[in-house]
């Protein structure tokens, strides 16, 4: 990269101070940089630094009168090769759309004739905004090159699309557009340490050496040694290293006698009576509690096949009329008949029950979820041949048969687990998901002090539905749920669009504690996709979930057609 002039517009967010390193980079390269800081930017980065990283002045002012005469604003957005807005928030994409110079930044933008790069960065519910989303198009549509923001954590706390991307990545997209070849800096791995050598018989025979030696020259030389020596005289002869040498051979060592008695052979005997250890969360699957699950023998594909009874078992009349009236009952899990495993080959991720946020080491924020129909939709889609990962909250159900368990209990444990278990081909988003958590966890138990009781100071829990859709990895089926109280079809159908969802479930919570969908057998639901609102009648849970799974399996075998 040599010669090209870049003007480096800087925006006011905390990814200014990445602009420093991509002057320093841009500068290593060969290139000229002058920057423009707004006045937002000077609140993370100072015009002295990028002064001297950029080893020409920073412009802040557009009605600097100094600054006009030296170099008017409109030559200076003329001069340049490119134009590079970094970072770019909000504030200034939106600006660049609707045209608007309030300042120096805004004014130069509008007024250069040059190429544009703009390197979004901001909070990832404000990139995510259907504003920004739009003026990021428009632009894009005007010929300015708007990059993709990366994902990960900011420093808000929140986790998503929305960070500057690194200074390496930038200078690539600036090399592009100038149509420049230059080699990309590396990331240095750190260096080895080397151990320090062992230390053997040589080094500490020279050791004495460089010692005795010191102490010959002291006694023969000039010097403090010579003196010393002079006034204090010697107690003991002085010795060299010949010397010390030749005592060690003149001396006789004994060999101690060993009782060969004490030294007898004895067999090793491991110990298994210790607990088994176990890691919360660490188990692919938990193992089977109910009975048909347990002694399960696999079908042939020329018949199916029962439960095996237990000892002690009555046996069940029902086994047949259960075989007849579903399809997939016994089928073989290496069935690949797309007419009796339609999910064969595909990833299911389901996500259910509550999360709980711990307030002190007693109490904790949760809801009514029982998890049953997320762990209905599990068992179906498993039923149904799918490769299952089910990724639940506290609650005591078992494990579907086939299905592949990951207990957490807060949110941000579940966001977690639910980025490893992607890439997945549709994922049900059924876990109701605490909004909020406390700010602040108490060490201990908080105590009634006989006064005010303590302020509870909340926070919000990163949104898994919402960074799933926007992420790198969003499934080619997205399906989220809500649950509401009022205005049920009206708030999904928002959630679906706010949220990025293909589909969205609703369903009305209210009730009383045994009498709402929360916790029951029954559940009745609507479905929101795209095209429209379809309202199913009341069923039981597993009924709800044999019907989205068949669903979403004919939505994944139409190409172009999950989301309608």
């Amino acid at each position: 990269m040599s010669g090209p002039k870049i003007l480096l517009v800087i925006g006011g967010g905390i990814a200014a101070y990445k602009s420093c390193e991509l002057v320093r980079l841009i500068r290593k390269a060969g290139g000229d940089v002058t920057c423009v800081l707004t006045e937002g930017g000077q609140q993370f980065v100072t015009p002295m630094a990028l002064a001297a990283l950029s080893e020409n002045k920073v412009y802040t002012s557009l009605f600097d009168l100094k600054d006009e005469v030296e170099m008017g604003h409109i030559q200076l957005s003329r001069q340049a090769d490119l134009v590079v807005v970094c970072p770019a928030t909000a504030d200034l994409l939106a600006k660049m759309t609707a045209g608007i110079a309030d300042d120096l930044a805004t004014t130069l933008i509008l007024a250069t004739d040059k190429p544009v790069i703009a390197v979004p960065a901001m909070n990832v519910r404000m990139w995510e905004h259907s504003a920004t989303q739009r003026n990021a198009d428009w632009l894009r549509q005007a010929g300015v090159t708007v990059m993709e923001p990366d994902e990960g954590a900011m420093a808000c706390g929140e986790f998503g699309p929305g960070r500057l991307p690194e200074p390496p990545v930038i200078l690539q997209a600036i090399a592009e557009a100038l149509d420049l070849d230059i080699d990309l800096p590396e990331l240095a791995a750190p260096a080895p340490q080397l151990a320090a050598p062992a230390p053997s018989a040589y080094a500490d025979d020279s050791a004495d050496e460089d010692e005795y030696d010191e102490e010959d020259s002291s006694s023969s030389g000039s010097g403090l040694g010579s003196l010393l020596n002079a006034i204090i005289p010697r107690s003991t002869e002085s010795r060299g290293a010949e010397d010390e040498e030749r005592d060690f051979d003149e001396s006789e060592f004994e060999e101690p006698d060993f009782d060969e008695s004490e030294f007898q052979e004895t067999e090793f005997k491991p110990d298994f009576g210790g607990p088994l250890l176990a890691k919360k969360g660490g188990a692919a699957a938990a193992p089977p509690t109910d009975r048909e699950a347990i002694n399960h023998t696999v079908a042939r594909q020329d018949e199916r096949a029962a439960p095996q009874p237990m000892p002690g078992d009555i046996a069940h009349a029902d086994h047949g009329a259960a075989l007849s009236a579903d399809p997939l009952y016994g089928q073989a899990i290496f069935d690949e008949n797309p007419e009796h495993r339609p999910l064969y080959g595909k990833h299911v991720l389901v996500t259910a029950g509550p999360t709980r946020e711990p307030i002190d080491p007693v109490r904790y924020i949760a809801n009514r979820s029982s998890g049953k129909q997320g762990f209905a939709i599990a068992a179906m889609a498993a039923a149904a041949g799918a490769r299952v990962t089910l990724v639940a909250g506290p609650v005591h159900l078992p494990t579907p048969v086939g299905v592949d368990r990951i207990d957490v209990e807060t949110a941000e444990d579940m966001a977690e687990e639910v980025r490893n278990a992607l890439p997945a081909d549709a994922a049900f988003m059924v876990a109701a998901v605490a909004d909020w958590k406390s700010r602040h966890v108490a060490a201990e138990k908080m105590k009634k002090r006989g006064s005010a009781p303590p302020a509870l100071i909340l926070a919000e829990n990163p949104d898994i539905l919402a960074a799933v859709a926007a992420g790198r990895k969003r499934p080619q089926l997205l399906i989220g749920f809500a649950a509401e109280t009022e205005n049920v079809v009206e708030n999904a159908k928002s959630k679906r669009k706010r949220k990025g969802a293909d589909w969205i479930i609703a369903n009305n919570v209210s009730g009383a504690e045994g009498e709402s969908v929360m916790g029951g057998d029954l559940n009745q639901v609507h479905i929101v996709t795209p095209g429209g609102v379809e309202s199913l009648v009341e069923m039981p849970k597993e009924e709800v979930a044999r019907e989205l799974v068949r669903r979403a399996a004919e939505a994944l075998a139409t190409p172009g057609d999950a989301s309608a």
